[in-house]
């Protein structure tokens, strides 16, 4: 089947707006495969941070993303055969891949290797350039978001969920410098594009927001 055929479904979005956790739960209820762009980015990150690699040294970051040594399974993250499931999810390696991410070149080594993950029966992604960018041709494109105090809300329950304390405060102030550096960026910053449904998440909960993602796409006409 040539990959034009394989439906694709993007969810892009600032950072902490759920898409990650909605993109999961849609692949399943419609047994796609899954994307989340942003672990590859981390992955990079993680990578350069276990070599002590400056955010600022963008050869030698992109250097890393050509040879980056990662492979997925049952829900876990393997960079050069560890399992750093837990690793790349810390705020350090988010913040750090965030500044690097901003590399045209770093985005060029990791985008075939992002649309490789278009297989059948479909594929549903998630990122900030997903739909501009990486899968222009998806059927279906969604903005996920939703307002700064949810957001910020969210995250903190995830990281005291994890031990992890933080202030409400701070968090809103760092989404904030997050999504205006990854809306102002050069290369494939985060936007709506034009053939991009907005989908505001404020005060949904997960469920319902899954449901609606799924009642897009059956009423895109493109559920075979």
């Amino acid at each position: 089947m040539k990959n034009q055929y394989i439906p694709v479904i993007t969810l892009d979005g600032p950072s902490a707006s759920g898409k990650g956790t909605i993109a999961r739960l849609v692949s399943q209820a419609l047994g796609f495969h899954y994307l989340d762009s942003g672990v590859l980015y981390r992955l990079v990150a993680l990578a350069a941070m276990k070599r002590n690699v400056d955010t600022s040294d963008e050869q030698k970051v992109v250097g890393i993303a050509r040879c980056l040594e990662a492979s997925f399974a049952d829900s876990l993250i393997w960079l050069n055969g560890v399992d750093v499931s837990d690793a790349v999810r810390a705020e350090a390696c988010g913040e750090y891949a965030s500044q690097i991410a901003q590399y045209p070149a770093l985005r060029a080594a990791l985008l075939e290797r992002q649309r490789n993950f278009r297989k059948p029966p479909g594929l549903v992604a998630d990122g900030r350039d997903m739909g501009s960018v990486i899968f222009p041709d998806a059927m279906l494109k969604i903005y996920l978001t939703a307002s700064e105090e949810e957001r910020a809300c969210r995250r903190h329950k995830q990281l005291m969920e994890k031990g992890i304390n933080a202030s409400i405060a701070e968090l809103i102030q760092a989404l904030r410098e997050r999504d205006e550096r990854d809306s102002k960026r050069v290369a494939s910053p985060l936007q709506q594009c034009e053939d991009t449904c907005l989908l505001d998440t404020t005060g949904l909960d997960i469920d319902q927001v899954v449901g609606k993602v799924l009642g897009m796409y059956a009423d895109s006409g493109n559920t075979g």
